[in-house]
């Protein structure tokens, strides 16, 4: 892996600066040529994101399988959670800041490969320790692609970071929505070696991944001899972890609510109005869909309007159809679902912006907290509610969390940004 000064690190935080290796300005047929490679760039991690998210969520998707292979109790089922959501989103932010200071050229395709390991041992295992050996390899994958992978899609943005995140994370929706599908169709029939299939998609991942990293290295090197920008604080140091600590609090509002749509929406939709497993999935992958859709367009009407008015409308905005929501028939409930998970899912995307906008030079950092946040918080909000299904029943989740979104008030204390 090569690594570059902190200096010239900087200075690849700046926007895409042309092709790679030339000034801004260039000729405009050379302009041109930037934007599509850099957009190539955007595209070729959105679809890494996709496989990324696919695999890690194989292995959630085959729990019954191997609770039965291996006689696993629920206890050692929550076991292999954690071992996975602990490597997977703790270790984010610690490599986010590492690789801020000494941006590593190559972690990416090796950080694939660790998810390669992890899958070809859950295929082949033949005990529980190895399992969790497993599990692990597939998070410490997961923590060293998303925050450098988050980088460089900024970099590759031509200063459209919110387009840019909203591509790049629209890959990994699509990702955590196909990954148990395809294990049913795939996994289940084929049993456990065939998990063993999916380590071409890591394969695949490597081979973009490996360009997507020469890419890097050359801008790197055309950045090299440019001044660094400044990375001081806009705002004050205190004023900065304040607002660190709002748009977490935000992030818990959206994803504890999402986690009780991804969760228990098929148990939801069953226990109420009665429907068959099959349809509750449908509306499940409706719900999905409608969330993916959120995910792509909030990024660009945040580059348009601001980050902050995003999230202002994507979280608090859905207040009336949630609260709506648990005294709604069938049909209704569809519309408002549609609804909520378009405007709520749009607001991941301008609160990663936002936050790297208030702590320059410190791109891996910041997505290395926010998506191993919002990952964990996801696990953890998932553990809670079930609890709260357990003694309260299904349909009393549903109406606890339709308050969640007042938290949306919360963004009257985020401070304006120039965009």
């Amino acid at each position: 892996m090569d690594v570059m000064p902190e200096k010239a690190a900087s200075v690849a935080e700046t926007d895409m600066i042309g092709a790679v290796g030339q000034p801004v300005a260039a000729e405009p047929a050379a302009s041109a040529s930037a934007s599509s490679a850099a957009m190539s760039v955007v595209l070729a991690l959105s679809l890494c994101h996709f496989l990324n998210d696919t695999m890690q969520s194989m292995l959630s998707a085959i729990y019954p399988m191997l609770k039965e292979n291996y006689a696993l109790t629920f206890g050692q089922i929550g076991l292999l959670t954690f071992t996975f959501q602990v490597t997977a989103s703790l270790l984010q932010p610690a490599i986010g800041a590492y690789t801020d200071k000494r941006p590593l050229g190559y972690s990416l395709p090796v950080g694939m490969s660790f998810t390669f390991v992890g899958l070809l041992l859950l295929a082949f295992s033949g005990h529980y320790g190895l399992l969790l050996f497993a599990a692990s390899m597939v998070g410490i994958g997961s923590a060293v692609f998303h925050p450098e992978s988050s980088r460089i899609a900024r970099l590759a943005s031509g200063g459209r970071h919110g387009t840019a995140q909203s591509l790049f994370q629209l890959g990994g929706n699509f990702g955590t929505a196909g990954g148990p599908l395809l294990a049913a169709f795939i996994v289940i029939p084929g049993g456990q070696t065939s998990v063993a299939w999916f380590c071409l998609a890591a394969l695949m991942g490597i081979a973009i991944l490996t360009w997507v990293s020469r890419w890097y290295g050359n801008y790197r090197r055309a950045a090299a001899g440019r001044p660094a920008p400044s990375t001081a604080l806009v705002h004050s140091r205190g004023r900065v972890i304040f607002t660190l600590g709002v748009l977490a609090m935000l992030i818990f509002s959206k994803h504890v609510y999402m986690a009780a749509f991804t969760s228990y929406y098929t148990f939801y939709t069953i226990a109420r109005f009665g429907v068959d497993v099959q349809q509750a999935q449908i509306l499940l992958f409706v719900f999905l869909g409608a969330a993916a859709a959120g995910t792509f367009a909030g990024g660009p009407i945040g580059d348009r309007i601001g980050t902050r008015t995003v999230i202002w409308v994507s979280i608090l905005g859905i207040l009336p159809f949630s609260l709506i929501l648990p005294y709604a028939n069938f049909e209704w409930t569809i519309v408002l679902t549609t609804i909520i998970g378009f405007v709520l899912a749009s607001a991941f995307p301008a609160i990663v912006v936002f936050a790297q906008e208030m702590v320059p030079g410190r791109v891996g950092l910041v997505a290395g907290i926010f998506f191993g946040f919002a990952f964990g918080l996801g696990g953890i909000g998932a553990a809670v509610l079930g609890e709260i299904a357990d003694a309260r029943g299904i349909e009393y989740v549903y109406w606890l969390c339709s308050f969640l979104p007042f938290l949306g008030l919360l963004t009257v204390l985020l401070p304006k940004l120039e965009r």
